[in-house]
This record gives C-alpha cells, structure tokens and sequence, in this order.
C-alpha cells in the first residue's frame, strides 16, 4: 500500500484521521482557517512529495493549483484543514508486536530530525521503553492502543502475510487564521502504508 491507498484506507477506515479533499481548480477555501497541501503519486517513489503545511487559503490554493499541474495524470492533490501537534509519531503494528515512537509537537521532529522523546514496544503484555516512559500519558498510551485494536481488523489479511501497518498520527488541536490552538486535543492519522 502506498501513500495514496494509504489516504484512501484511512478515509475508509474509521479511524480518526483528517479530513481531506482531492483538490481540484474550482474549489473554494474557507479564509478563516489555516490549511495543509499535499501530493500523492499513483505509483513509483511516493517519499518526499511536495506539501506545504500551514497556509492561508489563498497560498493554499496556489500552491495547490501548481502541483495540480506538476503531477497532472500521475497522482492527486488532497487538502484538509491545518492542525497544531502537541505530541506526534509512528505506531507500527504487527502480528507479533506493536511499536510506538514519539516525539514533542509535528512528526517532522522524528522523520525529518531524527528527534525521538520515547519509543514503546509491547509484545503480549510485555512493554519496553526507550526514552522517556512518561512522555505519553496513560490516556494517551490506552487511546493508541485501543487504535491497534481497529487496525489489526482492518488490516488483518496484510498482517496475516507477515507485513505490517505502518501509521503516522498526531495529538493535535483546530487552529484559527492566527494560528491559536482552538478546543481540546484529539487523536489523528494522517498517512497509513504496508511495510
């Protein structure tokens, strides 16, 4: 599964995740609100795709309408509303284990920074921290777990083969147009690949 079936399982999945849109020119953007541009390609190397994270409607429209061009019959253009991370990573859930990595605020800490605050490996009832052991909080931890539940359905003829699901999420919070967090904090998903 690549990036984009990836978006399209999540939509399907009933999962928390964002809430995106396949972009397209005669779209209209709400001004009052921030938003997030992404790529997605229907085959070859889908890592390090074109984004732009946290813009205004009129930059996000741009912005998409360029790479709508750029990637014209090879792939889409999706978008969905701007969200601040309190806590981000991967989950990674198998068969045998699930493994958690976290890190402070966006995922690009960890992707991009190789920046790690804790990583979590439960195996049966068994669980192994490397890093900080009370980064996530237990309602945190209970609320990612509960996840892996879902997804061990979801997934369980790729699991069933040996592969695993590997899932980027965050905590985060609604922003307004001045980029002030808005509400309580919520689990989301926002890509979902096989490995």
């Amino acid at each position: 599964m690549n990036k984009l079936l990836g978006f399209y399982e999540l939509k399907d999945s009933g999962l928390p995740c964002v809430n995106w849109k396949t972009f397209h020119p005669e779209m209209k953007l709400d001004s009052n609100i921030m938003w997030t541009v992404r790529t997605a390609v229907y085959d070859g190397n889908d890592f390090n795709l074109p984004r732009k994270v946290g813009v205004r409607a009129k930059e996000a429209y741009e912005t998409a309408i360029k790479f709508h061009e750029q990637l014209k019959e090879h792939g889409i253009v999706i978008i969905y509303p701007y969200f601040i991370a309190q806590k981000s990573g991967t989950l990674e859930v198998s068969n045998e284990r699930i493994v958690i990595e976290a890190v402070d605020k966006d995922l690009w800490n960890l992707v991009t920074e190789n920046k790690k605050d804790v990583t979590i490996i439960k195996s049966t009832n068994n669980y192994i921290y490397q890093g900080n052991k009370n980064f996530l909080s237990e309602y945190e931890l209970d609320l990612l777990e509960l996840q892996t539940q879902k997804i061990k359905r979801l997934f369980r003829q790729e699991l069933a083969s040996g592969k695993s699901i590997l899932l980027e999420w965050s905590f985060a919070l609604n922003t307004d147009i001045s980029m002030f967090p808005i509400g309580n904090p919520y689990l989301i998903f926002y890509e979902c690949r096989t490995i």
